[in-house]
């Protein structure tokens, strides 16, 4: 309704000034009769009226789609009158969905090729990658030490890429079940041993044997890899322990890693979970991608998960991971 009057302001402005017009030429002409003059003037507000009064209604629909913001795309092309004006609009909106959608479509398929490339190219580089393990791992040649080293950064760069690439189908990759937090971290711990006895980091457990979260154990085991990784990649060089413990809080269920590493400046904590921010100690560790975190926090976000990350320059990090419900057996 009020864009139907704002619309129409200038018109009704414009037959007044006529009608007034009207009268004049009634005043100078010489005319005397004033209720023929004003009945002329009474006419021309009913015609006024009535255009008026068919114009709102043979254009309502009209109006409203314009004052409403629709609430999908479909709702934008819904059927208009038959008003020419109408018509016509309504003809445009469905000709520029058609190639909004055709657009859609296009990026939607080349998307998904991009993802499938990104698949199948990780998964063959896992092949020599697994060869270059198994070489290294029979050899006693200290100077392959550097080559298991490089090795198992490739695995986690390659590991990192097919999660990221899996993040947009997360929906169609996740099954939650109850797992035992201590059997996860164990793993994980295990799966990085050479990666604390080259940074001389220590890990330390602590987490209760009968403690268990309602999760994808694959997504959590990715995010844990990621938090620890951070831990000792920060803390490398430095002797001391990454804590990794775990709690139950009321009916949450609290898992925590801890490092003794140089902290994260003030300025940057509000930004460590955007993507592809490094920050200040992003400079100085070379190896820093600006992603772990940020695929961290949307990965456990999808699982109804929360990350909580309290940190401060010079006196360590720590992440905590919130599970809703845990038990504890």
């Amino acid at each position: 309704m009020k864009l139907f009057w704002r619309e129409h302001i200038p018109l009704i402005i414009m037959v007044l000034l006529q009608l007034f017009l009207v009268l004049l030429v009634y005043r100078y002409d010489g005319y005397t009769d004033l209720r023929t003059a004003l009945y002329a003037v009474f006419l021309g507000l009913c015609l006024l009226a009535a255009y008026m009064i068919y114009r709102y209604f043979s254009h309502r629909i009209f109006y409203e789609r314009l004052s409403v913001p629709p609430t999908s795309l479909q709702d934008s092309v819904r059927k208009a009158e038959s008003a020419a004006m109408s018509a016509a609009l309504n003809e445009l909106m469905e000709s520029q969905y058609r190639h909004y959608q055709q657009e859609l479509k296009s990026w939607e398929r080349k998307q998904q090729e991009h993802l499938t490339f990104m698949n199948q190219w990780v998964h063959q580089m896992k092949t020599p990658l697994s060869v270059i393990e198994l070489i290294v791992q029979e050899e006693d040649d200290p100077r392959f030490s550097s080559i298991s080293e490089e090795s198992d950064r490739l695995r986690r760069g390659l590991e990192m890429v097919l999660y990221m690439a899996r993040l947009d189908t997360f929906e169609q990759d996740f099954h939650i079940e109850k797992i035992s937090l201590r059997d996860l971290v164990k793993e994980v711990v295990h799966e990085n041993k050479r990666y604390f006895i080259r940074s001389c980091v220590y890990p330390d457990i602590q987490v209760e044997a009968g403690l268990k979260v309602e999760t994808d154990a694959k997504w959590l085991r990715f995010a844990l890899q990621q938090l620890l990784t951070n831990a000792i990649k920060y803390s490398a060089g430095t002797r001391t322990k990454v804590s990794v413990a775990a709690y139950p809080q009321g009916r949450e269920v609290i898992l925590e890693v801890r490092d003794l590493g140089p902290g994260i400046p003030k300025q940057d904590l509000p930004r460590v979970f955007h993507p592809f921010f490094t920050g200040v100690n992003g400079r100085k560790f070379k190896e820093s991608t600006g992603m772990g975190l940020y695929l961290v926090k949307q990965i456990l976000e999808r699982l109804n998960h929360t990350i909580v990350l309290e940190s401060e320059a010079g006196t360590g990090t720590t992440a905590r991971v919130v599970f809703p419900y845990g038990y504890l057996d």
